[in-house]
């Protein structure tokens, strides 16, 4: 892997620095192909002028303190959110090559796992309702007609999360971590090319982020890509080999991981001294 592409100027119109491509997916398709997205809600912008290309399969992280713009990047890329459009134009807003999708043609490319989405969950549906709400992107089931191949599906996510004891259980008397877990496999009915997670491990105990982790690791090994967005280093699971850094709604570097996460970078992110190390594929700060 070669290394990172300079840091973007935080004063003044930001560079333009080449789309990061790693040594591994050089010729898988683009999922993602945004250029210039500046989003903005009110008078206040969210996203200033951010390019990026994620390839398929690609497994990375978004790295950023909190207010970086990370959540208003995913509800960039579920069209919750859309770019404005400058005068001097060379705004791309690519999924899959298309630039115009159908929302609910676009949605099950991404399986989605947010904290929103868990606090709408608080609620009396079983497990294995949450599982099967996912094809209808509903809060549970209503009058929704469930078929055999749904049932399936939802049974081979199941054994699959290995969540078969909690499958009867409701949302509202599971731990984050079982509900977190339940809405992953939500977020896969559709096989996405890629599973979003924003702060998945919000709220998670030492016991509930081993289990976390490895269903993590086991679905990244499948061949979903993983993209996270995070605050935490030690979130960043072994399986993800690119790191990019998010700071004040736009995106600063971009690169292989452990070209991205070494003391200064993390240090100058969050604006605090840091020692940051590498343990079997695993990174932590401390030193702060």
């Amino acid at each position: 892997m070669g290394n990172a592409y300079p840091e973007i100027r935080q004063n003044g119109p930001p560079m333009k620095i080449p789309p990061y491509i790693p040594d591994s997916f050089p010729g898988a398709l683009p999922l993602l192909e945004f250029s210039n997205i500046t989003v903005m809600r009110g008078e206040k912008k969210l996203l200033d002028r951010l390019s990026v290309t994620i390839r398929e399969g690609e497994h990375i992280a978004i790295l950023g303190p909190n207010g970086s713009g990370k959540s208003s990047f995913i509800r960039t890329i579920n069209r919750e959110y859309y770019p404005v459009l400058p005068e001097d134009d060379g705004v791309v807003f690519r999924i899959r090559g298309k630039d115009v999708w159908d929302v609910f043609d676009l949605r099950p490319l991404f399986g989605i796992v947010s904290p929103d989405l868990q606090f709408a969950y608080t609620r009396s549906v079983t497990g294995r309702e949450v599982i099967l709400s996912g094809f209808f992107s509903s809060i549970g089931l209503f009058n929704h007609r469930v078929t055999p191949l749904m049932e399936e599906r939802a049974d081979q996510i199941i054994r699959f999360l290995e969540i078969r004891h909690l499958e009867d259980r409701t949302m509202d008397t599971m731990s984050s971590g079982e509900a977190r877990r339940f809405l992953i496999g939500r977020a896969l009915v559709h096989d996405p090319k890629a599973l979003i997670l924003d702060e998945p491990a919000n709220s998670l105990d030492l016991h509930a982020l081993h289990t976390f982790r490895r269903t993590l690791r086991n679905i990244a090994r499948s061949g979903v890509g993983i993209i996270m967005v995070t605050h935490n280093l030690h979130d960043i699971i072994p399986e993800i080999t690119r790191v990019i850094l998010m700071k004040n709604g736009r995106f600063s570097l971009d690169g292989p991981k452990e070209d991205i996460l070494t003391d200064e970078n993390i240090g100058d992110l969050f604006t605090v001294p840091v020692r940051v190390k590498e343990e079997e594929g695993w990174y932590y700060a401390s030193g702060f």
